[in-house]
């Protein structure tokens, strides 16, 4: 079988497992479409939020900072993790307490203001749709790599699929399969690195082998992969910080409450049962995420 035929055959299994989980897991009642039910468990729930994060938005421009910037470009990643630290302090629980739908029905009820709620669709609005073109350019640009398809072609088959399981599943359908992403991405992206940092290091731990030496030599992997890039034209990678302090942490701060804001990543914390199982969900959630952006810098 040729590369690119068992190419067609894994990303058309994952496709049918998508839509399959959705078939299975369809909404029964409007609770179930907006918000899964509300019974969703703190785990599930913290692995679909780690997966609707590790989107191409995150994975993609995680790849490109570290990789143009070095391992300096991996204090980025603090501000998105950050994000879900401040949620769950500031946000999880309260949205969770009111018990709505959305976001600016939250807003309606809290402030008793329906020109508040209007204002909160208007910045959703804007939000979503800067996000959807950063994601499904990148869904383009992923399809397009894979299936050996135009850029155009490739972002209508993501929205096919993805318009297909959300219609049949709605949130209850979507979180399922978001957990089945979650596992597929995370297998996919570290049973690789755990066989490179072993025939690399001879430790079978990625975060551990890149601070080794190289089998067989008195030379650290660090070094070694300085030298790499540096004669390829990149700054060295053990590079610390990407611009100035002052620039870094006012990333970080605006990184910080950019995430805690999205909407998609928000509504997650109303498809659980009770306050403290949206605090649980987003500190599980931050777990998820840390297996893969502890191992992301050995990757890269």
């Amino acid at each position: 079988m040729s590369l690119q035929a068992m190419t067609y055959l894994v990303v058309g299994a994952s496709f049918a497992l998508y839509i399959g989980i959705a078939i299975w897991a369809r909404a029964g009642s409007t609770k179930e479409f907006y918000v899964a039910g509300g019974g969703v468990g703190p785990i599930t729930n913290g692995m679909a939020t780690a997966a609707d994060w590790m989107s191409a938005a995150s994975f993609i421009s995680m790849a490109g900072l570290i990789s143009n910037m070095g391992y300096g470009g991996g204090l980025f990643l603090m501000g998105w993790t950050g994000g879900y630290v401040l949620m769950a302090c500031l946000l999880a629980p309260y949205l969770r307490k009111f018990g709505k739908f959305t976001v600016p029905s939250f807003v309606q009820d809290r402030y008793y203001s329906k020109a508040a709620a209007a204002t909160a669709v208007v910045c959703l609005l804007i939000m979503s749709i800067t996000y959807i073109i950063g994601q499904m350019t990148g869904v383009g640009v992923t399809f397009a790599r894979f299936l050996g398809v135009s850029n155009e072609m490739g972002i209508y088959i993501g929205m096919a699929i993805v318009f297909s399981y959300a219609v049949f599943g709605g949130m209850k359908g979507i979180t399922y399969t978001q957990v089945a992403q979650y596992i597929v991405l995370i297998l996919a992206y570290t049973i690789p690195a755990i066989f490179i940092a072993f025939q690399l290091t001879g430790n079978p731990i990625p975060q551990l082998g890149l601070g080794s030496d190289l089998v067989g030599t008195n030379t650290s992997l660090l070094a070694k992969l300085d030298q790499v890039v540096t004669d390829l034209g990149f700054g060295k990678y053990t590079t610390s910080t990407a611009g100035s302090t002052l620039n870094m942490f006012v990333y970080t701060v605006s990184l910080m409450i950019g995430t805690a804001g999205l909407p998609h990543v928000i509504i997650r914390f109303f498809t659980v049962r009770t306050v403290a199982a949206a605090r649980s969900s987003a500190g599980w959630a931050l777990v998820f995420i840390a297996i893969l952006y502890t191992t992301a810098p050995a990757v890269v």
